[in-house]
C-alpha cells in the first residue's frame, strides 16, 4: 500500500463503515471498494460496485435490523481477516427474534486502501439453514445422524 492511508487505518475505516452500515450508506460503497472489486459469500459471487451494492440492498430488504459487529481483526500488508457477528431478525419467521451468524471476511486492499477482494466465510448450514422452519429440522437431524 503506497498511499498516505496505512492498511491499519484503512481497515479501521472499513470496520467503522460496516459496524454502522444503514441502507442510506449504500451510495457510499464506492469509497470502500475499488470499481472492479470482487465479492463472494456462500450465496453470491459478483464484481463491481453496483453488484456489491445490490447484495447489501437485498440484505436490508430481506431482513430486519441487520448489523455487523466485528469481533477480531488481523492486518498484514495489504490483506486483512475480520471475524464478525451478523445480527438480524427474519421479516416473516420468528419476527423480532434476533438471530446471529458468525463468520469471517478476507479483504485485499489496493494502494488507496480500497477493497479489491471481499470474501466472506460462514457456515450456511449451521448459521442459517438450521434456523429456518422445515429445513432447520432436517439440517439438525442430518447433523445428529452424521455425529452418531
Amino acid at each position: 500500500m503506497q498511499s498516505n492511508l496505512s492498511s491499519a487505518d484503512a481497515v479501521e475505516r472499513i470496520v467503522g463503515f460496516f459496524e454502522h452500515l444503514s441502507a442510506a450508506d449504500l451510495v457510499r460503497i464506492g469509497e470502500l471498494y475499488s470499481a472492479d472489486a470482487r465479492f463472494k459469500d456462500p450465496f453470491n459471487e459478483v464484481r463491481g460496485i453496483p453488484a456489491i451494492q445490490g447484495i447489501f440492498r437485498h440484505m436490508f430488504t430481506a431482513l430486519e435490523q441487520p448489523r455487523f459487529v466485528v469481533t477480531g481483526r488481523v492486518v498484514q500488508g495489504d490483506q486483512c481477516f475480520l471475524t464478525w457477528d451478523f445480527l438480524f431478525a427474519f421479516r416473516s419467521y420468528h419476527r423480532g427474534v434476533t438471530q446471529t451468524v458468525r463468520g469471517a471476511s478476507h479483504l485485499v486492499l489496493d494502494a488507496d486502501g480500497r477493497i479489491t477482494l471481499h470474501r466472506d466465510y460462514w457456515d450456511a448450514a449451521e448459521e442459517l439453514y438450521e434456523k429456518l422452519p422445515v429445513v432447520g429440522g432436517l439440517m439438525r437431524w442430518l447433523k445428529r445422524r452424521a455425529n452418531q
